[in-house]
């Protein structure tokens, strides 16, 4: 019998901690409630938690100083916020400062279980391919061969300048998480790539082309409107 995943709930409302918790239990998760920022980071330390469930509007402290505290760490612990905050502006700077994912209030069990499922899929990934990188990524009908800078579409191969694999490659190597204009910038361009996210948006565009993609009902990219973009899990 496979041992259940531990997930850290840091919610302060006692009602909505037990809608959560009561929805892992039930599919199979082992739920541990936190109702502070202080409880919670005790209860990170003492269990070490597969995931994180994380309020940014606690009463003690500031969630995004617990994202802070524990995205430095280095068994990267995968952070999903749950917040009633909504504005693009939190949602980058949480994803800029390490968390995997951002739920908006109110939600629904299904999505909370889909996005729980994806971030634990991308995190066990990450940690099996620490010390020998994946190389090959399908998505659907594309493939991403890192090792060869090549890739194939339907078996038919297509050449994207150096900058545009590396902004593929980056996405492939984080599928499923969205990954914000300024990480993908510092990543690709390093220094060079300066604060307009001018220069992505043409990359984009031109990968977009090349994939024969349809901007709005993109089969490999999705765009996450004024934060960045993500890639379908292969």
């Amino acid at each position: 019998m496979n041992e259940k995943r531990v997930i850290l709930v840091i919610e302060d409302e006692k009602t909505i901690s037990n809608f959560i918790c009561r929805a892992l239990t039930a599919n199979d998760y082992k739920a541990i409630p936190a109702f502070s920022g202080k409880e919670g980071l005790s209860l990170f330390f003492s269990h070490g938690p597969d995931l994180i469930l994380l309020d940014l509007g606690l009463p003690d402290m500031d969630g995004m100083d617990i994202l802070k505290e524990v995205s430095g760490l280095p068994q990267e612990t995968p952070v999903i916020i749950i917040s009633a905050r909504d504005r693009e502006s939190e949602k980058v700077k949480a994803l800029d400062m390490g968390a995997d994912d951002y739920i908006v209030k109110p939600f629904g069990v299904s999505e909370l279980l889909a996005r729980i499922r994806t971030t634990l899929r991308r995190s066990d990934r990450l940690k099996m391919s620490q010390g020998s990188q994946k190389d090959v990524y399908h998505i659907k009908d594309l493939t991403v061969d890192i090792a060869k800078h090549q890739v194939l579409l339907d078996g038919e191969e297509i050449h994207f300048t150096q900058n545009e694999f590396k902004i593929l490659e980056l996405l492939c190597i984080h599928a499923g998480k969205v990954l914000t204009y300024d990480f993908i910038l510092e990543h690709v361009w390093g220094p060079y790539g300066g604060t307009s996210n001018q220069i992505l948006r043409v990359n984009m565009a031109n990968i977009r082309r090349k994939l024969k993609e349809n901007p709005s009902d993109p089969k490999y990219v999705l765009t996450e409107l004024g934060i960045g973009y993500r890639m379908l899990e292969d």
